[in-house]
């Protein structure tokens, strides 16, 4: 079976949120008042959870990475995470975090069949790190991600959202983590998830970003996995690991996505930037599973063929990144 939708993209990667709480609140993910949560009753069980990712696996899902919020801070995720692993046809079981709470989760993580770590990390200087994310402690994360070396995760990757003015004076500094480890460090572009004016100032094109690395390290192009995210992959020479470029503002990757998402309250989305979603809640009381799988189908068929998030006559559409899993 096989998801391939009216662009003739195939759809084998899903983004499985499971709470829209986090303990930390990064200022371009949340304003600075907070948002307002879910209740529990809102938020999909995870019986729920583990049904729409079977359904997703019966229709040629072979990806799913699990997200939140921060999916670390919802009770009962580890034994969730060893449940989905065991799911026949799954080829990869992947988790975004944030990394303070990895010191004490990084061993149950990687015994319940998780793959691979991707981990949050804009700044590696403490102020700069605490202004980012309005106070959290950059100690714990990276104990964390030590951590999760010696759990078995040698193939991290650490997401570095750039930040003209804010953090972009570290991106030599965060190219570097991938000399000696075999870390892959990707280097995101700011986007307008909060349509905050004067957004485009801070975003840095990937362009740039590129630019400022091969000025001090020679780059040598790498071919991108079949599963593998929307990131450009570059290799400096000699490195133990890789760096990754993405781009969604200055050069979308739109005609190679091959993602659907669903949020932490059950509503299914074809593109992080469109206000098109469906809830999956009214099937999931249905004890026919075609039905959801029929959904699933149908919400793949008329996935957006692009977004418009850059261009000034787009509708501005804020995205609780929180909610969504980014």
């Amino acid at each position: 079976m096989a998801l391939i939708d009216t662009y003739g993209r195939r759809i084998n990667y899903l983004r499985l949120s499971v709470t829209d709480r986090c303990n930390m609140r990064c200022s371009y993910c949340m304003p600075a008042q907070g948002v307002e949560k879910l209740e529990h009753k809102e938020m999909l069980s995870y019986e729920e959870l583990y049904r729409v990712a079977g359904a997703c696996i019966a229709q040629g899902i072979e990806k799913i990475r699990v997200t939140g919020g921060e999916p670390l801070v919802r009770k009962g995720i580890v034994p969730f995470l060893e449940r989905l692993s065991r799911v026949p046809g799954l080829k990869e079981l992947v988790l975004t975090t944030n990394g303070l709470q990895l010191e004490e989760m990084a061993q149950p993580l990687k015994r319940a069949g998780v793959a691979r770590l991707n981990i949050s990390l804009d700044s590696l200087r403490p102020e700069v790190f605490a202004r980012i994310t309005r106070g959290a402690d950059l100690k714990r994360v990276l104990s964390g991600i030590e951590a999760a070396e010696k759990a078995g995760f040698s193939n991290l990757k650490i997401n570095m959202v750039v930040m003209r003015g804010v953090n972009d004076e570290e991106i030599l500094d965060f190219a570097a983590l991938s000399i000696e480890k075999p870390y892959t460090v990707r280097f995101i572009e700011y986007m307008p998830t909060l349509q905050d004016e004067g957004w485009n100032a801070q975003s840095m094109p990937g362009s740039e970003i590129l630019a400022r690395i091969a000025e001090r390290y020679p780059l040598l192009p790498m071919v991108g996995a079949e599963m593998a995210g929307p990131a450009r992959n570059f290799k400096i020479e000699g490195a133990a690991g890789a760096i990754g470029i993405i781009t969604p503002v200055s050069g979308h990757f739109c005609e190679s996505c091959n993602r659907i998402r669903v949020t932490a309250a059950g509503r299914m989305r074809g593109c992080l930037f469109s206000d098109q979603s469906v809830d999956l809640k009214p099937l999931l009381l249905s004890l026919d599973p075609y039905r959801l799988q029929e959904e699933i189908r149908r919400i793949v068929t008329h996935k957006p063929g692009r977004h418009h998030i850059a261009e000034p006559e787009a509708e501005k559409i804020t995205v609780n990144m929180s909610r969504i899993g980014g």
